[in-house]
């Protein structure tokens, strides 16, 4: 194989080609990427950059390390099609790159969700370095700040803005908060924080339109019910949608994302999807789509040693997830899905852990600024309530006892 070519520099594909070469791979590696500059991490962004506005350290890796590692990093391409007969991508600029092997790792973009006036002068959303440094601007002019999600990106803004000094509303859909990711009892937990922060948050409410000020900017939100939220800077953070549309256009079988096999491979054997596009299959065979770092990393991982050394088992990493919200970091290890009993642990210091399971195994733990626990709950996975239950829930007991011989 002679040349691996990689559409996306974000991490997951910057690890790609960076572990291609840590598994040995000798030929070429292209790595086309969108945005200005070197690959860098975005979930920062929300959290210590705004805080910090340091941009040099979010780079994944120095410019010299593509120098050393031999691979060529374009930045600013945009790639318009996949002609997968003759194996070339082609770029916007028309310049053609020939491969042998194609990994996508495209990622996802913000969803624009139907509220009129999202165009209007301080509307702003989130997802790249030039996002966040627009927004860290506009705070400081910032009274009062109008979140539209209750998601993880919502939040962590809505506490980081809170910290320095700004009035948040947060408008939320759904009756809770971070509904789609966790637990109705981390849920309540922090919506209980962030109303110890000061944030308001209004659940059950969906915006509608953008309101304005007599120059055209933004003044708030008017919710469909009929109530005007005011604000000078509205966050708009409803989710995002997985960019699918080089694949489909290129006739790749696409459902919720690029689908793979076990392999990560698309339904052409000569590229692979992974990251935020990428709809893979759980261990039960069930196709997910994961929007995280680890997920685009671990998959980066595999697919470069299943590049160098050939066939190797499917792909079955555990997923695992985190959120800075002000001082609490919430972390997750397994996914909840299908779970048909969910324990709510209050911890010492006002910790929580959640326990979820599914046919008697855990699936999935959540804790809340409880990093110990968190790992210990990551080995724990798939062990028994009945074994969790003789250690009165004690997960580092759990897992002392496992290690030790029997």
């Amino acid at each position: 194989m002679e040349r691996i070519v990689i559409i996306g520099s974000g991490q997951g594909g910057q690890q790609a080609a960076s572990s291609l070469r840590q598994e040995g791979y000798q030929g070429q590696i292209l790595l086309l990427g969108e945005e200005p500059g070197l690959p860098y991490q975005r979930p920062p962004l929300s959290k210590a950059y705004m805080a910090n506005g340091d941009a040099g350290a979010l780079t994944l890796k120095p410019a010299s390390f593509y120098d050393r590692a031999a691979i060529s990093l374009q930045d600013r391409t945009r790639v318009s099609r996949i002609e997968r007969v003759t194996r070339e991508v082609v770029t916007e600029a028309g310049a053609r790159h020939a491969y042998d092997h194609l990994i996508l790792a495209t990622g996802a973009r913000n969803f624009r969700p139907p509220i009129a006036g999202l165009d209007a002068p301080g509307v702003v959303e989130l997802r790249t370095l030039s996002d966040a440094a627009h927004i860290r601007d506009s705070l400081a002019a910032t009274g009062h700040a109008v979140v539209i999600g209750g998601g993880f990106i919502g939040l962590e803004f809505a506490a980081m803005a809170r910290a320095a000094g700004v009035a948040v509303t947060v408008i939320e859909a759904s009756p809770r908060l971070m509904a789609r990711a966790v637990s109705p009892g981390m849920s309540a937990r922090f919506l209980e924080l962030h109303r110890e922060m000061g944030c308001t948050i209004i659940f059950d409410a969906l915006a509608d339109a953008i309101l304005h000020d007599p120059h055209g900017a933004a003044a708030g939100v008017a919710l469909r019910d009929g109530r005007q939220i005011a604000g000078d800077l509205v966050l708009v953070a409803t989710g995002v949608r997985p960019n699918v549309e080089l694949a489909a256009d290129a006739g790749l079988v696409c459902d919720n994302g690029i689908r793979v096999d076990g392999q990560l491979l698309t339904s052409d054997p000569a590229i692979s999807a992974l990251g935020d596009v990428a709809s893979f299959p759980d261990p039960d065979g069930v196709h997910i789509r994961l929007e995280s770092v680890q997920a685009a990393v671990d998959h980066a991982r595999h697919i470069a040693r299943r590049l160098v050394h050939g066939s190797a088992a499917d792909y079955a990493a555990l997923p695992w997830f985190w959120s800075d919200q002000g001082k609490f970091k919430l972390q997750i290890a397994g996914l909840s899905t299908g779970a048909d009993r969910v324990m709510s642990l209050p911890q010492p210091q006002a910790e929580l852990l959640v326990l979820a399971f599914r046919a008697g195994r855990l699936i999935a733990v959540e804790t809340l600024s409880a990093p110990a626990l968190h790992m210990a709950g990551r080995r724990l996975i798939g062990a028994s309530f009945e074994m969790l239950e003789a250690h009165g829930f004690d997960l580092r007991a759990a897992v002392k006892a496992m290690a030790e011989p029997v």
